[in-house]
């Protein structure tokens, strides 16, 4: 025999699935865009810094474009629980103020019911954090530091400043008219004066910056030049093509040194005790990957305060300004604790335990805030249909 009021639970299960689906999707729309407007905002800020590649360091739009799109990963990483906060608190508040929210506690859903489509969101972000983290970010960064590297020691941006006179090295004087792409110049002048007093002056209609023999040189065509000696004597020479050598002018090779952020999560917690620098900084490189895996947390937590700012309450129709703005100093707070705890991990290694517990700590405060509202389950008291009398019996 089927269990009284069996059909009815059966009959409740898909219109709850869809409300369900609708508050995620309610969420989900207004996190995309909050996501991409607050990620375009630093982009655009970051893009003001890499203009130099283009200004003074002679680099094509494509480098620039490179540079700045290599950034974005960790933009959207530090971007994601602001835009996860404001749209919960948005989507919530709206929803709330039409008393979309009232009809949902009326309809018999719990509280955990109608939050856990945020919460999923919440979980699914932060989930998407901790592989921007551990895996995209590095990567970028690496390639982001490779990058740069190869443009501080690129020889053209390094030697030739369009039209101006530069001085890379003692005792070389560089001038370039026009610099085309793939290293081609025009109108070349250079002044070179050698340690014994002699001196030299080139001068070419085009040239290339080119490598023979594994090593860099200036091939010069269609020019002259024209050498003083320590005697007084000038001499002359026209040519149709002339190799002038850089490797005297050449700095080092430089060594690639990753950064805290260009590392994976096993080099940081598993550094080369063997190289000085990792030994004597190992504690920054636990501290740094105890952030890694704790700052996608910080997803949950602002969401949590979020409900909390607009559920942790009784119904108001006009609004929950003042709880929004405490939820807002909460999060500031929380996020700048957490910073500051990560700070002090370089001197502690169980100081990095606290990276895990403000983030669980504070949402957790803020659920029991929103779950624990008595108040508004009696406010809210599901909609029973009255039991008819049977049939026959007495009024």
């Amino acid at each position: 025999m089927a269990r009284p009021g069996g059909a009815c639970n059966a009959d409740l299960a898909p219109p709850m699935k869809l409300i369900d689906r609708y508050l995620f999707n309610q969420l989900l729309g207004p996190t995309v865009l909050a996501t991409a407007a607050l990620s375009g905002v630093a982009v655009l800020s970051q893009s003001l810094s890499a203009l130099d590649l283009i200004v003074h360091q002679g680099q094509s739009a494509w480098v620039f474009l490179k540079i700045t799109l290599l950034g974005v990963p960790s933009l959207i990483s530090m971007v994601l629980p602001v835009a996860l906060f404001v749209s919960t608190l948005a989507t919530w508040n709206r929803l709330h103020t039409e008393q979309e929210i009232v009809v949902c506690f009326a309809g018999g859903m719990s509280r955990w019911r109608v939050i856990s489509p945020a919460i999923r969101l919440a979980c699914f972000a932060a989930l998407v954090g901790m592989v921007i983290n551990l895996w995209i970010q590095p990567l970028c960064a690496r390639q982001m530091r490779e990058e740069l590297t190869r443009i501080r020691t690129d020889l053209v941006s390094t030697l030739v400043q369009e039209g101006q006179f530069s001085q890379p090295a003692k005792g070389l004087t560089v001038y370039v008219h026009q610099v085309q792409s793939h290293g081609q110049l025009s109108n070349l002048f250079i002044y070179e004066e050698k340690p014994g007093g002699e001196s030299t002056t080139y001068s070419a209609k085009d040239g290339q910056i080119a490598e023979r023999n594994g090593s860099p040189v200036l091939i010069m065509r269609h020019g002259s030049s024209q050498s003083l000696t320590t005697t007084g004597a000038l001499n002359f020479l026209a040519f149709d093509e002339y190799v002038f050598d850089l490797a005297p002018f050449v700095p080092p090779p430089e060594v690639i040194r990753y950064k805290l952020s260009d590392r994976y999560l096993h080099e940081l917690f598993y550094p080369d005790l063997t190289q000085a620098w990792e030994r004597s900084n190992r504690l920054k490189l636990y501290a740094e990957g105890h952030a890694r895996l704790s700052s996608a947390l910080y997803n949950i937590t602002m969401v949590c305060l979020a409900l909390a700012a607009v559920l942790g309450g009784g119904f108001n129709r006009l609004g929950y300004a003042r709880r929004i703005a405490l939820a807002g100093a909460a999060a500031a707070a929380v996020r700048i604790v957490g910073v500051g705890i990560q700070a002090i991990c370089d001197d502690n290694i169980w100081f990095n335990l606290l990276q895990y517990a403000a983030p669980l700590g504070a949402a957790l405060w803020a659920l029991s805030i929103v779950l624990n509202q008595r108040a508004g389950r009696r406010a809210y008291r599901p909609l029973v249909a009255p039991a008819r009398p049977a049939l026959g019996a007495a009024p």
